[in-house]
């Protein structure tokens, strides 16, 4: 059984080893600082204010942090120690925050002795201090109000930061310790921790002492733990992570007015799900909601080739095993597919066909690989063209944004066409090139785009692009490629076709092919100049 959170915080504060607490702000942070391994969150007074765009001066009303504290507690296990400045008032402000913070499960509160509303420790010089008794007060209303045994009152000594010295820092700390407060936090500006190690040297009470390195970062972890410190908090770090990481991102996006640069630096959206427990709601939804079909997507990889101009590197297995940075390409294909939540991968394989050894992919292997195309692969794999699947090639690299965006385009049949012609390389035996009903603009997002003809005839000054290797059928769209294959299957040459062929048959017959346009951001990996180029990519 999981411990109280107020009981994990005292075991923490009363450990025989140097413990930390790592900042967070709302409930997203608290979720990370948790996942990252650390034992406990300091709920920062700066962090939430900050987060709320408000200054670090109580502008933020109590109630407000309150609600933000709530949503932190509620994300996580491990317990959450809070910033609550000098108490939100007096004594009787303090009861009632203690209460409401037990009923939130928040494990302690931090109270630092300085007047309403605070100025932040690190802005301006001899900060005013709170009366001494009159805080003790505080502290012993908080402690007669809590009705968990195990809550704790940290008491946050500002007298270094106010310019008082050692021998007020002190005085303090033996009438706070005196009054019941559960540790003692004790607070410097200075860029170094003499002041610090002068206050641990003089200090004989058996309360623990909780500092904030933030101005003396560079102290060594050893320094603290033989001064007998008890807590370290990085009290603001993930909160100027967040704003560092956001200035760089929104700069970007408006300088290119494009999202293509930031979104391979970016984390996925399914990683936003996952911290939100999304997973959780889907077993609920099972279980409460009216039952209805599945969803489920699925993804064929024609992978059958050898890879003739890739020399004696696929002697011992096909093309779309060969590792680029360290993965198989078709590991990395997988990824992407996975990243979409699609986990129902069919590998139609040929050369070397039992080297593919990826777990949770289906192979079938298509024996005629030596003297058939990719058409005749997928063929092979017709059976799982009944719901909405992707078709991709083995060989191919590309940006994840790129399979989103096919993904979310609306219709039966979509393929991807890159319309930067220039980066196409001289060396492809075999180039889809395509013209489209609409070129390539800024503004091509206003209507949809259709896909008129797929030929290798094409020459380039008459082409809008080139198909990729990905293509996204609805289960409508299935069917009509099931009818296209039983029809191209009657041919004599149909050993010879290849993808673009049923392409041709389905706009022959009206179908409509959506397009969805990329520049550049891929590479299919055909000889050796490009493999090279991939372990750049």
């Amino acid at each position: 059984m999981m411990l109280k959170k107020t009981t994990q915080f005292k075991q923490l504060l009363q450990s025989n080893q140097l413990e930390f607490l790592l900042e967070a702000h709302d409930g997203l942070s608290a979720k990370i600082v948790e996942e990252s391994g650390h034992k406990g969150i300091w709920g920062s007074g700066l962090g939430i204010s900050a987060a709320l765009g408000v200054r670090d001066n109580n502008e933020a009303s109590w109630t407000q942090v309150l609600e933000v504290v709530e949503f932190m507690s509620d994300a996580t296990t491990i317990p959450l120690l809070l910033d609550a400045d000098t108490g939100y008032g007096n004594f009787n402000n303090v009861c009632r925050l203690v209460r409401k913070l037990e009923q939130r499960q928040v494990a302690a509160v931090c109270l630092e002795d300085k007047l309403f509303p605070k100025t932040n420790s690190f802005i301006g010089e001899q900060q005013p201090l709170a009366d001494m008794d009159e805080f003790c007060g505080k502290i012993k209303a908080a402690k007669d109000t809590q009705h968990d045994a195990d809550f704790c009152v940290v008491a946050r000594i500002e007298a270094f930061i106010a310019g008082r010295g050692l021998n007020e820092a002190l005085k303090r700390a033996y009438s706070y310790s005196q009054a019941g407060a559960d540790a003692i936090l004790v607070h410097s500006k200075w860029s170094n921790p003499d002041q610090i190690l002068e206050f641990m040297k003089a200090w004989q009470a058996p309360c623990p002492v909780v500092i904030v390195p933030t101005m003396y970062f560079a102290t060594p972890t050893s320094v603290f733990e033989e001064a007998n410190v008890s807590m370290v908090i990085w009290a603001n770090h993930l909160v100027r992570a967040s704003i560092a990481a956001m200035q760089r991102v929104a700069n970007t996006i408006c300088h290119e007015r494009s999202l293509m640069t930031v979104e391979d630096t970016i984390v996925p959206v399914r990683e936003i799900f996952r911290l939100q427990d999304a997973a959780t709601l889907k077993q609920a939804e099972a279980e409460y909601l009216p039952s209805r079909p599945a969803e489920c997507g699925r993804a064929i990889v024609l992978a059958a080739s050898k890879g003739a101009d890739l020399g004696s590197l696929t002697d011992e297995k096909p093309k779309a095993m060969l590792h680029v940075q360290g993965k198989p390409l078709l590991q990395r294909l997988a990824d992407h597919f996975h990243a979409v939540d699609i986990h129902d991968i069919i590998v139609v394989g040929g050369y070397k066909a039992e080297a593919i050894t990826l777990p949770d992919v289906t192979v079938v292997v298509n024996a005629e690989y030596a003297q058939t195309k990719e058409l005749y692969s997928l063929s092979m794999a017709l059976d799982y063209v009944d719901r909405d699947v992707v078709i991709s090639y083995g060989d191919i690299l590309f940006k994840n944004y790129i399979l989103l965006r096919l993904l979310n385009e609306p219709g039966d049949i979509v393929v991807n066409v890159d319309s930067n012609l220039s980066r196409i390389h001289v060396a492809h035996r075999f180039t889809d090139f395509v013209r489209c009903s609409r070129r390539y603009d800024a503004d091509y997002f206003e209507e949809p785009v259709q896909l008129l003809e797929m030929s290798p005839s094409l020459l380039p000054d008459r082409a809008d692009g080139e198909w990729i290797g990905l293509v996204k059928l609805s289960a409508e769209g299935g069917k009509h490629v099931h009818a296209g294959l039983e029809v191209l299957r009657s041919r004599k040459d149909f050993a010879a076709l290849r993808m673009n062929d049923l392409f041709e048959w389905l706009l022959q017959q009206g179908h409509e092919i959506r397009v969805v346009y990329s520049n550049g951001h891929w590479l299919d990996i055909d000889d050796l100049e490009i493999l090279s180029e991939a372990m750049k990519f």
